[in-house]
């Protein structure tokens, strides 16, 4: 049987960005796990300077989230990715050089780790504000759930690839396949046929001077927040940001310590969420459809949260946990339903000309609140215990989806 190709298959454009999105997140999954154990295995870092390396991929989003989302709404936002991409390529190069010449050293992934995180910024932000102007408003629900799809399945293969590589070829050479994907990314980028419009300003003539600078940052955010559906959006991103802060730092810990689980159950475990979520890309679109875009995304967070629960009433023995952990890890679906409605609706309803500035807003708050939800969680789970605080992170994330069901979200069936 033949398999007829439909909708944004049938878009050349769209499926050049698609392939080169699939090869570079793959990338991205194999050049994280081969960076983290070129310091483990290559350098020998104490967890100390793993701690600072981390900060340096998190740090961009503190110190230039705003300012990034000016310069994407004052750009072409094509070139801007292709730029960022090269960058990354460039950076992710030197550490295999570095390696082979016996000079690598933990402050060169030090500055490359926070260089790139500064490029992936740029083109975070960039990303769903150029696909708008490549596909229709009524096809942004397919198009973000097929490259939600490619996000998924790098999350399912990455990891374990990134691994047999670091053990094949030392890590430091692995990096060279996230570089690689890279440079093929900018490759689709550049085939892209159609044309992108030169960006309309829409500040003050000072835009120029650092006051206008700020001023543009700040229009990002006074437009999120005198928008009732942007404003939900944002909020229950936030909120969500500071669940995920909590339970992301328990998690890992109260599988082991708490609920007894060997660490290869609890990459079965994590595994099935990535399965879940690539199963949930494919349903979005035709659930969607059917319930509408509101009643959808409000269904999937209930849902979520619902199964999510599963996880602190997990007790007893390994035939009892496991099949409740299943369970909650198979709700990512849900979260992958609601992802894409959420990022259709921000780029259906955002000016063409501020969708920089307002992903850029929403990405900065999340990332001031993550590490605050992480901090929170140490501390609660080291004073009340694991359960009782990933609990409380639960009962936050169930808070988020008031936003929503309190907001015309509600009532909205289509874009």
């Amino acid at each position: 049987m033949k398999l007829q190709r439909t909708g944004l298959w049938h878009h050349p454009d769209f499926t050049r960005l698609w392939a080169g999105q699939t090869i570079s997140a793959l990338g991205s999954q194999i050049g994280g796990t081969a960076l983290t154990f070129t310091a483990i295995l290559t350098l020998q870092a104490t967890p100390l300077q793993l701690g600072w390396l981390e900060t340096a991929r998190a740090l961009p989003v503190l110190l230039l989230g705003l300012l990034a989302g000016v310069w994407v709404d004052r750009l072409r936002r094509r070139p801007v990715l292709m730029v960022a991409d090269l960058g990354r390529a460039l950076l992710l190069a030197t550490i295999p050089v570095a390696a082979l010449l016996g000079i690598l050293h933990m402050a060169q992934l030090y500055v490359v780790a926070a260089l790139v995180g500064a490029l992936a910024l740029f083109f975070d932000v960039a990303y769903p504000a150029y696909l708008p102007s490549l596909v229709k408003p009524d096809e942004l629900v397919e198009g973000n759930s097929k490259l939600s799809m490619t996000s998924a399945v790098a999350e399912i293969g990455g990891p374990g690839l990134g691994g047999a590589l670091v053990q094949l070829i030392t890590p430091p050479l692995a990096i060279l396949f996230d570089a690689c994907s890279f440079l093929i990314s900018a490759l689709s980028l550049g085939l892209i046929r159609s044309q992108e419009l030169a960006p309309v300003r829409h500040t003050t003539p000072d835009a120029e001077r650092p006051a206008g600078i700020i001023h543009e940052m700040a229009e990002g955010v006074r437009v999120i927040l005198g928008d009732p559906i942007l404003r939900a959006l944002l909020g229950c991103a936030a909120t969500t940001s500071l669940t995920s802060g909590i339970i992301g730092t328990l998690y890992a810990l109260y599988m082991v310590q708490e609920l007894g689980l060997s660490p290869l159950w609890m990459g079965i475990v994590i595994g099935v969420g990535g399965v879940s979520a690539l199963i949930g890309a494919f349903l979005a679109e035709p659930v969607t459809r059917r319930f509408g875009i509101g009643p959808a995304m409000i269904g999937a967070r209930l849902l979520a949260m619902a199964t999510s629960s599963l996880m602190v009433l997990a007790w007893g023995p390994p035939l009892v946990i496991l099949p409740l952990l299943l369970i909650s890890q198979a709700a990512d679906a849900t979260w992958s339903i609601y992802g894409i409605n959420e990022t259709s609706l921000r780029q259906a309803i955002t000016p063409h000309y501020l969708l920089g500035r307002v992903n850029a807003s929403e990405r900065f708050l999340t990332g001031i609140i993550f590490p605050v939800g992480a901090l929170l969680g140490g501390l609660l789970g080291q004073t009340i215990g694991l359960r009782a605080a990933i609990t409380i992170g639960l009962l936050i994330g169930a808070l988020a989806t008031l936003w929503l069901v309190f907001s015309p979200v509600r009532k909205l069936e289509k874009i």
